[in-house]
């Protein structure tokens, strides 16, 4: 059985968006192809990390690109629930039926953006458990129907908090979203210049138009109901082998996890416009983790599995003595110099931030190797006082 030209045009006209986003959005190209499998599965998303890092228009600018019905909202402590689910109908009420006026709101709403996702009351993420997971809200006496196709969230950093569990569990896919940075600062800046300027012109900063016409939630529905097609038979060993190890290590995944992962794995052979999934395509289960703390060992075990397989090779863990030597090679021609130009010290900064980062990324934390990277930070940092 071959695809129809619809699901093949969809697909395509998906990727004319991904690498748009991605030209648009410097270091975002995972979190690019992240979302576009949200979608497509009709599951959620949540991209967890520090404020400046793009998340909320990453996903503003992905829902500008499909016409949908969007509500989004930016969470706080102080958020009603009106606020979110609608208005309550004093008209119906006085004559005994409790009824919220929903129009325009996240109960009607097919693609949804909430901010600060874990800062809602337990009165808003209650209710959105059930919507979440089963599209239904319950209005009064009556559960009405949503159309909710994906929930996007962001959120600085996921509560330590048990009563919250049920409701991040709801979110699938999840990605440590880090600032660029030094490791791509110069197209970071130019990149993000030119948004700024078209912000300043007034075009509202929105990417090309999708190659062949509008991505509509009708077109993409129709293409989640092809996941169904893909024939998932040759992954299931490879699957069931790396889900078994992971839970060995101790690493934590609920029963709906672990189902519902298939359903990514067949999102991305969908993608690659294949009807037979194949060991590459388990990718995405390097973001099924639930706890942030076991991040590097289902990224790595999922990478090790891709790559064995002919799949995209990720960044492997150096070795300490190796980020140190780097950071060296970085400081010590600036500490040489009787006066280094202060571009120089910036960028050299720039590139010891990198390495710093990626020290910390690594578990566990060598603290004696992050503690020699901080002294030569710190002397390079004393440079920039001789340019005040």
């Amino acid at each position: 059985m071959s695809w129809g030209q619809e699901t093949v045009d969809t697909i395509r006209d998906l990727e004319y968006v991904r690498r748009q986003l991605g030209d648009e959005f410097v270091g975002r190209e995972r979190a690019v192809r992240l979302l576009q499998l949200a979608v497509v599965c009709q599951e959620h998303a949540l991209l967890l990390g520090p404020t400046g890092t793009a998340k909320s228009e990453l996903i503003s600018a992905l829902a500008r690109q499909i016409e949908a019905r969007h509500f989004s909202y930016l969470l706080t402590r102080f958020t009603e629930p009106s606020e979110i689910f609608g208005a309550l109908d004093f008209d119906r009420f006085r004559q005994g039926t409790y009824h919220v006026r929903t129009e325009g709101m996240l109960p009607q709403a097919e693609l949804v953006f909430l901010d600060e996702v874990f800062q809602g009351s337990s009165a808003i993420l209650n209710t959105l458990l059930t919507l979440l997971n089963e599209r239904r809200y319950h209005n009064g006496a009556r559960a009405e129907s949503a159309p909710l196709v994906s929930l996007l969230g962001a959120t600085n950093d996921i509560p330590d908090d048990p009563g919250l569990t049920a409701f991040s569990d709801r979110f699938l896919i999840r990605l440590l979203v880090e600032p660029v940075g030094g490791t791509d600062l110069e197209r970071l800046l130019l990149v993000g210049w030119r948004h700024e300027t078209r912000r300043l012109a007034a075009t509202g900063g929105e990417a090309p138009p999708a190659r062949g016409g509008t991505l509509t939630v009708e077109r993409l529905t129709r293409l989640s109901l092809r996941l169904r097609d893909i024939d998932l038979d040759p992954v299931l060993g490879e699957h069931r082998e790396l889900v078994r190890q992971l839970l060995i290590q101790g690493v934590k995944l609920s029963d709906r996890r672990l189902v519902r992962s298939l359903k990514l794995v067949a999102g991305a052979a969908l993608l690659r416009e294949s009807q037979t999934a194949q060991p590459v395509d388990l990718w995405p289960l390097a973001h099924i983790w639930t706890d942030p703390a076991d991040r590097t060992t289902v990224e790595e075990a999922v990478h090790a599995v891709v790559e064995k397989h002919g799949g995209e090779p990720s960044r492997r863990r150096r070795p300490d003595h190796e980020i140190l030597l780097d950071a060296r090679e970085v400081s010590a021609p600036l500490t040489a110099e009787r006066r280094p130009s202060e571009w120089s010290v910036i960028d050299g900064l720039h590139k010891l931030g990198a390495l710093s980062r990626e020290l910390r990324e690594q578990q566990p934390v060598n603290s004696q190797t992050e503690a020699e990277l901080s002294r030569i930070i710190a002397e390079v940092n004393v440079l920039l006082d001789q340019f005040e």
